[in-house]
């Protein structure tokens, strides 16, 4: 049986894409409508009454209104108010344009269906716009507006009285010029004699439409925040994670680039990243389990409310019934590498590809040091360096989102792994993540210096593992291997198979392989990893916006190699 709430999603969608496709389809019978000759006899009788000039007039707001209605029909589907607010104004105008050029009452009973349709559904257009774009494309509005009409007034006056048009204008005649010209497509009868007077009667349409198209954009934006979470969400997101984490990115989640979003119970947590009209989150929301579907459901709205589109990066397979209840789609991105460290050993054949490279390093002198925070900012000043040379070295800047990046307040709280060589200096560190509820312990940076002795990656890895192992950790997670994985089997996804023909072709230049292949050779778990988003036509948006937040808006270092 289906559920009330679905039947009313259904609804509500139904009711969308039919005004949206209404919207559409007035939008081009206004155009065509406005350049096809009137019927002879009701012309007839509105001339009787009305003016050419008044009967002309509805032949430019037609197709004004026509043209800008196309533009709005997209944006009702994204529920926007303004956008709503914008075509109920133009179609009033747009009924009394129709019965002033020629009494076509056809066009306007048709916008009459559309204006009652969108007047019921009034509380579905909840998507707000960005006020500060918005204040942006008024005051662009009014700005270019005074402008157009000082310079048309001006230029008006000054070359018709050098004889370049055929009319001859007064101050009043040109700003009336100006201001028609501004605003309709109307040039009552404007006739150049100059290349140069046409051209200047021409730069008011072409500023017009500019400013009007710059203004209708600034008024459909998405919301963008521009403040980050305050300390007291910081806090109580921590407090969140600290009882609720059970994931590799529960400790990402509370890094400096994270909003949050809080279920109306207050228990559950999602951290995202907005970009363009995308809101990333990072895993999947992290509370109470019966709390889950209550932050999803309210996030969904949330997004809706702000012109996003919701999307859930590296999530687990254990909620995909949930988000697919809730009109999601799921494309599983790669798995993650899961050490069970009870079973890890170095001795027989599991060990015999690290023995030799171990023992060297510890003849040589090699030392790994676990330091417990807070750490020591002489250790920090060392790091960075490290850290500086290895990013130089890969030609590469800092990720964000799903990795943790250098700063010496998030790496200070942190337990930091070394790599100390014979003579005392660091070659190479990791730093440690906690999981919280979770038994289990992942690094994020691992970075070395440019020159390091064969090995050493190696022996820092195994140094953790034994560490860890003997801290009495059940698990330890290497992290997401991008794109390991997908679209192998036959009852893969044809988007997954895409994905996989890319992991095939691309990895001699993006180092796909590479990754898997070294996290392969400790014989690890591998658990899928998911990107969950709202519909195939807002996945570019997502992924766009993934990208963004991963690298920083610095999208050419997107596809550099992490380490």
């Amino acid at each position: 049986m289906i559920s009330p709430q679905v039947t009313s999603h259904l609804k509500t969608k139904i009711g969308l894409w039919s005004a949206s496709l209404l919207t559409a389809i007035v939008g081009l019978v206004n155009l065509l409508s406005s350049v096809t000759p009137n019927l002879s006899e009701r012309n007839h009788f509105l001339k009787t009454f009305l003016p050419f000039d008044i009967r002309a007039s509805g032949h430019i707001f037609a197709a004004l209104t026509g043209f800008i209605l196309l533009t709005l029909a997209t944006n009702l589907l994204r529920r926007k108010q303004v956008a709503w607010l914008l075509t109920i104004g133009l179609l009033v105008i747009s009924i009394f344009s129709h019965l002033i050029k020629g009494w076509d009452y056809e066009e306007s009973l048709l916008s009459a269906i559309l204006l009652v349709q969108l007047i019921l559904m009034r509380h579905v257009f909840t998507a707000k716009s960005d006020r500060p774009s918005i204040a942006r494309g008024v005051r662009v509005l009014i700005s270019a507006f005074l402008f157009t009409l000082a310079y048309g007034t001006c230029g008006f006056y000054l070359l018709s009285s050098g004889g370049k048009f055929s009319q001859t204008f007064n101050w009043r005649d040109a700003l009336l010029q100006t201001f028609a010209m501004f605003f309709t497509e109307d040039n009552w009868g404007l006739q150049p004699k100059t290349k140069f007077a046409a051209f200047f009667a021409n730069s008011i349409y072409i500023i017009a439409a500019s400013t009007f198209l710059f203004a209708v954009a600034m008024l459909l934006q998405p919301v963008f925040l521009r403040n980050a979470a305050t300390l007291k969400e910081r806090q109580k997101a921590r407090i969140i994670v600290e009882q609720h984490g059970r994931s590799s990115l529960a400790a990402l989640t509370l890094l400096s680039d994270k909003s949050y979003f809080f279920s109306p119970s207050g228990q559950s947590v999602i951290a995202y990243v907005p970009k363009g009209r995308s809101a990333i989150a990072l895993g999947d929301a992290i509370g109470p389990i019966s709390d889950r579907p209550e932050a999803l459901v309210s996030f969904q709205q949330f997004c809706q409310r702000n012109d996003w589109y919701p999307a859930f990066y590296q999530t687990l397979p254990n909620d995909l019934d949930l988000y697919k209840s809730l009109g999601f789609k799921f494309l599983k991105i790669g798995e993650e590498a899961i050490i069970d460290l009870q079973k890890f050993t170095l001795e027989g054949k599991a060990g015999r590809n690290f023995r030799p490279s171990i023992n060297r390093l510890t003849k040589l002198g090699y030392q790994v040091k676990f330091l417990a925070p807070p750490i020591a900012p002489d250790i920090l000043q060392q790091l960075k360096s490290i850290s500086d040379e290895w990013l130089k070295s890969i030609q590469g800047s800092e990720k964000r989102f799903a990795l943790g990046w250098f700063d010496e307040g998030y790496l200070r709280e942190c337990e930091i792994v070394l790599v100390y060589t014979p003579d005392g200096e660091i070659s190479a560190f990791s730093n440690i993540l906690s999981e919280y509820q979770l038994n289990e312990v992942t690094h994020d940076m691992m970075r070395h210096r440019l020159n390091i002795e064969k090995g050493t990656m190696d022996f820092l890895l195994i140094s953790m593992l034994q560490h860890f192992k003997q801290q009495g950790y059940h698990t330890f997670n290497f992290g997401m291997s991008a794109l390991a994985g997908v679209g192998e089997n036959s009852t893969a996804r044809r988007l997954e198979k895409v994905l996989h023909y890319l992991y095939q072709h691309l990895s001699r230049f993006y180092s796909f392989s590479g990754s898997h292949a070294h996290k392969e050779k400790f014989h690890p778990q591998w658990e899928p990893r998911y990107l969950v988003y709202p519909s195939l036509a807002a996945l570019p948006d997502v992924v766009v916006a993934l990208i963004r937040a991963d690298s920083g808006d610095r999208l050419l270092d997107y596809f550099k190699p992490d380490s």
